[in-house]
């Protein structure tokens, strides 16, 4: 039996799998309040367990990518996502600190494969033309996973124990592998892909990448670039909030804003659906500042990382609200911010790099902010005690807005962006 549009239910399947992998690695936010009461586990040694899993999970994306390329995208991210699920639902077994965050290390060590393999499958799946849309909806898996968790996790905790919240994500995640093993195919070989739509998706990646493009440079090469730091640096800075927002939005809830379970279970997700407002928007303001503000497109992906930091302002504000439900909402500006301004720093570093470099590049720079954002988690957990939230949140909005500084001072496009007819040639060199 042949199905339509069948590469629109593999990027569905793959979007399935990103919604397990973020609601693996945000149950512990959610269940933060209640597990550290039962195992006793102070803030900074709560910062430690977030920190163990940032630098398992940074340190193995460069690793998980090649696996995922040695064996294969089917094998690769079955046998990821079953570890994956399997350390989830091993944290239910902790019987303090130093045990969580050793499950938790292997919960980032093996949720490392989920972008790069979702990345790898749509590449697979998708023509050439196609292939920037089924991205973002399998991207958008992230931000809903992160939605689905507070509501998930506080039913399991009204209804049980935590460690219920930690099993019942993890047996998510082992029926996902199942039904990976079970239903993905290369297209050349699922026998439920038309003739037509295969030879559509095979032909438009062959004309892909039959372009001749520059020659790749090696990764140290890279490193000692500009271009690299262009980027490496705004996403050393920028990370920290994206990850703040993930590991301490519902503790912040329970802890600084008195809010309930109940509470909690309403409001937490809502930072994660203004953040998936964040992608969509963030894509279509490129273009208007293009068309509107006459610019280079490069120009315009900076004008959207700049909007995307000043609107930071929002949560840095937090400290000054006494109403919980304002405070909700300034972080729902500030995961709106995030999304918008990341977004725009991935189509930056696409028209920075080659087509043989911009995965490495993409790679290292994720590595890079997510070690940034385990030291600023490291810092985060003693400071809280001493200052509290308000001024850290404070802080973050400067790192965003410094990251803009240096993406408008050191990212140039070189010549791979193209530039549209009635474009000066003065704005063309912005």
């Amino acid at each position: 039996m042949k199905i339509k549009g069948l590469r629109w239910w593999m990027v569905g399947l793959v979007s399935a799998g990103l919604i397990v992998n973020y609601l693996a690695r945000n149950t512990l936010s959610v269940a933060a309040p209640t597990l550290m009461k039962d195992l006793h586990i102070t803030v900074e040694q709560y910062s430690h367990i977030v920190v163990a899993w940032q630098l398992c999970y940074a340190f193995m994306q460069p690793v998980a990518g090649y696996l995922l390329d040695a064996i294969g995208t089917k094998i690769g991210f079955g046998v990821f996502a079953l570890l994956w699920s399997l350390a989830c639902a091993a944290a239910a077994w902790s019987t303090g600190w130093q045990s969580l965050a050793f499950f938790r290390g292997l919960l980032g060590l093996t949720e490392a494969a989920g972008i790069p393999a979702g990345v790898k499958s749509t590449t697979e799946w998708f023509p050439a033309k196609e292939r920037s849309v089924a991205i973002g909806w399998f991207n958008i898996g992230s931000s809903v996973g992160a939605l689905l968790a507070p509501p998930l996790v506080v039913w399991a905790l009204m209804h049980g124990q935590w460690q219920w919240a930690f099993l019942i994500v993890g047996a998510l995640g082992v029926i996902w592998s199942a039904l990976w093993m079970l239903f993905y195919r290369h297209p050349r070989d699922h026998k439920g892909l038309s003739e037509s739509e295969r030879d559509y998706i095979l032909s438009g990646q062959e004309a892909k990448y039959n372009n001749a493009g520059s020659a790749k440079r090696k990764w140290t090469e890279m490193v000692r670039s500009r271009d690299f730091w262009a980027i490496g640096i705004p996403r050393i800075l920028s990370e920290p909030a994206w990850q703040t927002f993930n590991a301490w939005i519902p503790l912040y809830m329970m802890t600084e804003r008195h809010m309930n379970l109940k509470e909690v279970a309403m409001f937490a997700w809502m930072p994660f659906l203004a953040a998936d407002i964040g992608c969509v928007l963030g894509g279509y303001l490129s273009p208007l500042f293009h068309k509107y503000a006459k610019v280079s497109l490069f120009t315009s992906r900076k004008m959207v990382f700049v909007f995307g930091a000043l609107c930071m302002v929002g949560p840095a504000c937090v400290g000054f609200v006494a109403s919980p439900y304002v405070a909700i909402a300034l972080l729902c500006i500030g995961g709106f911010a995030h999304q918008t301004l990341s977004g725009a720093l991935y189509s930056i570093t696409s028209d920075m790099f080659g087509k043989n470099e911009v995965a490495t590049a993409t790679g290292m720079g994720g590595m890079a902010g997510y070690l940034g954002a385990a030291a600023f988690t490291a810092l985060f957990g003693v400071l809280v005690t001493q200052v509290g939230y308000s001024p850290l949140f404070v802080l973050l909005a400067v790192f965003d807005i410094a990251a803009a500084v240096v993406v408008c001072l050191l990212a140039r496009s070189g010549e791979r962006v193209p530039q549209p007819r009635w474009m000066p040639a003065s704005a063309a060199a912005k």
